[in-house]
């Protein structure tokens, strides 16, 4: 059973503050799906949908009545006929790829404490060590080798595992932890304080690979 489907993770806090994809990206998916001679637009998939932040982005489709969600490893999909579906995403999954490739343009000094925040070694001051592994370093080698396995919240493990931690004040558990030590880089980097209504740009990695059926 993975992280998330723990009755003591918080969905609601998840989905707020979890990646997104811009829809530009899925205009050009779906541009991509209609140069197909005969393409369909009634039974699209979201491998991996989490808490449905592509999902939603599938408006073209003329899907009827409510999603249906299933759970299965990726490898089979045995809810599904074939040649039942007509288009297959899979793009929220991958966002565990990035947490090692965020990038601050305007503070590149700063990039260093993302790594140290999500994959140092101290069980007190990272969450590096709570990734369930082998998982998390095949993930960070590009997927040289894929086992099946469960992906799994490192922060939500690092909490059940040092449950004081988020009564650690002044500084705040390990997230506000982290969140504090980049502001007050920030803070050091333009001699100024950094106030609430300051805008950070992070850049990431995205590739995106698309195939047909020949």
């Amino acid at each position: 059973m993975t992280t998330f489907g723990k009755s003591t993770f918080d969905t609601s806090i998840y989905a707020a503050f979890r990646p997104t994809c811009p829809r530009s990206l899925f205009d050009f998916i779906f541009r991509y799906h209609e140069r197909n001679k005969g393409a369909r637009w009634d039974r699209p998939v979201d491998l991996g949908c989490g808490t449905g932040q592509a999902t939603v982005e599938l408006t073209p489709f003329n899907c009827s009545g409510y999603p249906e969600e299933n759970a299965s490893g990726a490898q089979s999909l045995p809810f599904l006929e074939d040649s039942s579906v007509d288009l297959v995403i899979a793009g929220m999954p991958l966002v565990r790829l990035i947490y090692s490739e965020f990038r601050f343009t305007r503070y590149p000094s700063l990039t260093q404490k993302i790594k140290t925040y999500s994959q140092g070694v101290d069980p007190l001051h990272s969450v590096g060590p709570y990734w369930q592994q082998p998982g998390r370093s095949i993930l960070e080698n590009h997927l040289v080798k894929v086992p099946d396995g469960n992906e799994v919240s490192s922060l939500h493990t690092f909490h059940q595992r040092n449950p004081t931690n988020a009564e650690n004040p002044p500084r705040g558990d390990i997230a506000v932890q982290f969140w504090k030590d980049l502001k007050e880089g920030a803070e050091r980097e333009d001699g100024r304080a950094v106030e609430g209504h300051d805008e950070v740009d992070i850049k990431c990695s995205l590739a995106l690979m698309m195939v047909k059926r020949a």
